[in-house]
């Protein structure tokens, strides 16, 4: 047995078969083949199975989030079948070329002749063209598509995960994250947490294909991964696990009771999320509503801006799963770790420090409108609110309500219905902190985002695994820096939550409830914990 040790980022037990996940890079080659039939037969081989792939994904969408957004693997079954784009491909087998060139080629060619046309709709099948090629070259060289090649769930180890990556794996082939490498306040680890999943991070461990099979057990409780453990030790890992589920069973009774404590103090307590599906966690946990939704992670895992179509239909599909209960939408948070090749930033020193969140949207207005665009049209099928993350002065403030109030009247215009939204902004920094009480004036909420606050306050680099000991999220200079922004808050008549990580600290409900905290946004799985925290006090 081998045993290792890590950072846990949520409490839980798994048990299952390793699965090492090596990271895919597939560069297309041009190679002649001796048999171009044959060569022609293995493309529409592939091509078949892309169907068969978007048909599944069609059905699976229109089950989730509706035929709006099931419509787009249709489309891309439609071009699939397209004469000229299969003649394209067809041209280059024809010279006696493997199938993966051909394919690219064919994109090239097609992708390039959709982004010249002057209009919009056709510029934006240029990302489907290379979607549908992709996927096609993908089936040809063997690469799945989230990158785990099992068919049962398992436990995923890694040197180390982007938020690209984790975005876009399979949640129902995964049992728990492991990895070497990484810090338990990376935005991996925040959206395995939103996934529900027990994971460690840092571990240290040499890890490798060797791993493939074998059974493993992570231990969320005490940070440990266990490789095949002796029957002992797993009969009372499985005894364990089985004991925590039973405790999970008991927070289930709490659903439907309200978060008040013992003596009448009451407050909010919302889920943060990541993707359109993650609003049904927060549904089945029974959140009072979307505290964050990480609008960002629309943008990751693909190789081009999302459109303002795809957002709208994004947010709609949120909006409308949520019913009546509010959701808190973040705007665009691209920068630092979350890194975007199609968005051409530039190497920074200190990301962290530099060009990331709204001061990527100030400076390139047009990726901003199209969002904002977007999710004021959504807010007509729901009860929406806006907030803005990183500002540091009243002066952004200001800039940001005159771009809301520019597209507000635009749409006006066009037609489009709309119902009024609550604009606030994210108190991350130390800055926004102290000048809060200006800040209020402006705004209709602020939400707290402890962990960069935390950051910024203790000089600490959150992605810095050697700095974890000194990150200490109770430090009084933080706890203060929140108790002075939600006393301002309210001074102006406007409510304040905590959307970070801390808002799930069991050992600071009180703490913030004494504060006068309205609102506690969590992940799903830590609602009914939170519930349970202060229905004790």
């Amino acid at each position: 047995m081998e045993r290792y040790t890590g950072k846990s980022v949520l409490k839980g037990i798994a048990i299952g078969r390793i699965y090492w996940y090596r990271k895919q890079h597939y560069q297309v080659v041009r190679t002649e083949v001796p048999d171009k039939e044959a060569e022609k037969r293995r493309f529409a081989d592939a091509v078949e199975t892309a169907k068969v792939q978007l048909a599944a994904l069609y059905e699976e969408t229109l089950t989730r989030v509706g035929e709006d957004h099931a419509m787009i693997f249709d489309i891309h079954k439609m071009m699939l079948e397209d004469d000229d784009y299969l003649d394209a491909v067809n041209e280059v087998l024809e010279e006696g070329l493997n199938a993966e060139y051909a394919v690219e080629t064919a994109q090239n060619q097609f992708a390039e002749m959709f982004a010249s046309m002057d209009d919009e709709y056709m510029k934006a099948r240029a990302a489907d063209i290379k979607d549908i090629s992709r996927r096609v070259i993908r089936i040809l060289a063997g690469v799945p598509e989230d990158g785990i090649l099992s068919e049962e769930p398992v436990i995923v180890v890694a040197d180390d995960l982007t938020p690209s990556e984790t975005v876009k794996m399979n949640k129902n082939k995964i049992l728990a994250f492991v990895t070497v490498r990484g810090s338990s306040n990376s935005h991996t680890a925040i959206l395995a947490r939103s996934m529900n999943l027990p994971a460690l991070v840092n571990t240290g461990m040499e890890a490798g294909e060797e791993l493939n099979g074998k059974i493993g057990v992570v231990d969320g409780f005490h940070g440990e991964f266990l490789v095949e453990p002796e029957q002992e030790l797993l009969d009372e890992m499985i005894h364990r696990k089985n004991q925590w589920v039973a405790d999970l069973e008991a927070l289930e009774q709490l659903k439907g009771k309200d978060n008040v404590t013992s003596d009448g103090r009451r407050i909010d307590i919302y889920a943060n999320i990541g993707k359109v599906d993650d609003a049904d966690g927060a549904l089945a946990a029974d959140a009072g509503g979307i505290g964050l939704f990480r609008s960002e992670f629309l943008y990751l895992g693909r190789e081009n801006f999302p459109t303002e179509e795809e957002q709208f239909l994004s947010y709609k599909a949120v909006l409308e799963k949520m019913g009546d209960k509010k959701v808190v939408i973040r705007t665009l948070d691209i920068g630092a770790d979350k890194k975007v090749d199609y968005f051409a930033l530039e190497e920074e020193e200190n990301p962290a420090l530099g060009y990331r969140a709204i001061r990527i949207c100030l400076d390139r207005p047009e990726i901003f409108i199209t969002q904002l665009r977007a999710l004021f049209r959504a807010s007509a099928y729901g009860k929406a609110a806006i907030m803005f993350p990183m500002v540091v002065s009243v002066a952004e403030v200001r800039r940001i309500k005159e771009i809301v109030n520019q597209v507000k009247e635009e749409l006006t215009t066009e037609g489009h219905p709309m119902k009024e939204v609550e604009l606030g902004i994210m108190i991350e920094t130390p800055a926004a902190a102290l000048i809060s009480d200006e800040l209020a004036k402006e705004v209709d909420f602020f939400s707290i985002g402890t962990n960069d606050l935390t950051q910024y306050t203790l000089a600490v680099d959150r992605q810095n695994q050697k700095l974890e000991s000194i990150c200490d999220t109770h430090h009084p200079a933080i706890l203060k820096l929140i108790e002075l922004t939600v006393k301002n808050a309210h001074k102006e008549g406007i409510w304040a939550g905590i959307c970070g990580e801390l808002a799930a600290d069991t050992d600071l409900t009180e703490t913030f409830l004494a504060m006068g905290v309205d609102e506690l946004s969590v992940s799903a799985s830590s609602v009914l914990k939170v519930r349970k925290a202060v229905r004790d006090i």
